[in-house]
């Protein structure tokens, strides 16, 4: 495999320019020549982009002042603390405000990255897009933020298997003292180290995942409710529809009325 690389000064213009963020992004934002770059980029580019923690050295070169924004969920905070002036949305996949796009983590990069071929080619081109690279064409970019595996990933490997598991199983009674027993841990040593591996606790990472799996249901097939919220393992419909309004603010009813009345 080889890596292209060019100069800034050697670059050129562009169409379009996505900046990529990264565990170097602090570094990159005290760079002057990188934010003489981007700001240059931004007065010249018909758009800017920024995945995950790109979405800092945006803010850094003044392009997201009074802008909607997002950045990976773990980072928001970070944001908002060092720049005021943007207006972080925390929760969204992406956000389009202008001439500027941010997307929250690496996945949601390709939903941003579907959403501009959209925009530039037209929803049939979007939709072959999406099919050869075998994800889905729509969610839209103020969906809730998921952790669903790649958001969520943890680097112990037992829990990274452990989500996969868990996202291969959800019609499953998942109870602490299930999982627990699935990685071979004591049920109370096991809630305390997934919390801190996984950064949430074992319940609420069965929800998210039994919520995207739900949405993704109810947006691209015509089931029945009831028969997603078993599928899922929600089992009740009512149990479902309270942790939809949780997390989307709205029922599986609406979700799916807006999803079928999305262009595309």
């Amino acid at each position: 495999m080889a890596l292209e690389s060019t100069l800034l000064a050697a670059a050129g213009s562009f169409d379009t320019l996505i900046v990529v963020g990264g565990e170097g992004h602090k570094q990159a934002m005290s760079c002057p020549e990188l934010q003489a770059f981007i700001r240059h980029q931004a007065d010249t580019a018909r758009r800017i982009c920024s995945v995950c923690t790109g979405a800092f050295l945006l803010a850094a070169a003044g392009l997201l002042d009074r802008r909607r924004a997002t950045t990976h969920w773990q980072q928001a905070d970070a944001l908002k603390t060092r720049f005021p002036e943007v207006r972080v949305s925390a929760d969204a996949l992406y956000v389009h405000d202008g001439p500027v796009w941010t997307s929250a983590g690496i996945s949601a990069g390709i939903d941003m990255a579907l959403a501009l071929v959209t925009e530039d080619l037209g929803t049939d081109i979007g939709h072959r897009t999406a099919q050869q690279m075998v994800v889905f064409y729509h969610r839209p970019g103020g969906q809730s933020q998921f952790s669903a595996l790649l958001e969520m990933g943890s680097t112990q490997e037992r829990f990274a298997e452990l989500l996969g598991w868990i996202r291969s199983n959800l019609q499953q009674r998942l109870t602490v003292d299930v999982l627990a027993g699935q990685v071979g841990m004591s049920p109370r040593n096991f809630s305390r180290s997934f919390r801190s591996a996984v950064g949430m606790s074992p319940a609420r990472a069965v929800e998210r995942l039994r919520l995207e799996a739900a949405r993704e249901r109810v947006e691209r097939s015509t089931l029945p409710i009831e028969t997603i919220a078993v599928m899922t393992g929600f089992h009740d419909p009512e149990r479902m529809r309270r942790a939809f309004l949780r997390e989307f603010h709205q029922p599986p009813q609406a979700v799916r009325r807006n999803a079928n009345n999305s262009p595309g």
